[in-house]
Formats: structure tokens, C-alpha cells, sequence
């Protein structure tokens, strides 16, 4: 809980520190044109990969196939078009890592080995049924 906090209460004071310290380098309007640029590329970016994944999904579904990796996929490029809308260049930086494929293999690795090794550790316990481990 206290990490939510933190994020709630930290990434947007960095955001606003970091828009200040733009604005006072480049001039206010040349940071609202970024940050109004990036928001309207991001958006159209993540609509054509979330389109792609649609369709890749479709056709795992239609082979009889489980989509898992790009169902993963498409809830990154979910993650990085809302975090695109969001005012700021250090989400806009995040949210443009899980739009693009190979920064989002790498961060989908390093979320895949700290699960594991949650689960390695006794952190988290899977229920399949209820009673059962």
C-alpha cells in the first residue's frame, strides 16, 4: 500500500519538477507542443499496435490456439497508450517503452523473472480449485 502512495504522490510531483525544468529550458510553449505531440502519437501508435495484436489474437483463437503471450502484449499496449495520455514525458517515456516491441519483450522479461521468483519463494501461492494448491 505504501508503494501505491508513493507512486500516486511521487510520479506526479517528478512529472511536474521535470515539466518545470523543460518549460524553463526550451520555452512553456515548445514543452506543451511535446507533450500535446507525444500524447497524439502515442494515441494513433497504440491504436496500430493494439489493432495488430487484435488480429493476431483472432487468428490464435481461430487455430485453437491459447493467445497468452499476445494477450500479455495487448495489456502492455493498453498500459502504454493510457500512460501516453497522461500528461508528462517521464510516463510518456514508459508508456512509449510498452508500445515498442523490443523494449516490451525486455520489460515482459524482467516482469516474467520477478514473478517467478515470487513464486520460487513461497510470495505467491496459485488456487486452481478451491482447497487446492
Amino acid at each position: 500500500m505504501i508503494y501505491l502512495l508513493a507512486l500516486f504522490i511521487g510520479v506526479p510531483l517528478l512529472e511536474l519538477a521535470l515539466l518545470i525544468r523543460i518549460g524553463s529550458a526550451i520555452g512553456t510553449v515548445n514543452t506543451l507542443l511535446i507533450v500535446v505531440g507525444t500524447g497524439i502519437a502515442g494515441a494513433a501508435f497504440a491504436r496500430s499496435q493494439g489493432f495488430a495484436i487484435l488480429q493476431r489474437i483472432q487468428r490464435d483463437l481461430e487455430a485453437g490456439h491459447l493467445p497468452a503471450d499476445d494477450l500479455v502484449n495487448g495489456a502492455c499496449v493498453l498500459a502504454g497508450g493510457l500512460l501516453l495520455l497522461t500528461p508528462g514525458l517521464l510516463t510518456d517515456t514508459v508508456g512509449f517503452a510498452l508500445l515498442l516491441p523490443p523494449t516490451r519483450e525486455l520489460l515482459k522479461g524482467a516482469a516474467k523473472r520477478y514473478i517467478q521468483g515470487k513464486l520460487d519463494r513461497g510470495e505467491v501461492i496459485i488456487v486452481t480449485r478451491p482447497g487446492q494448491r
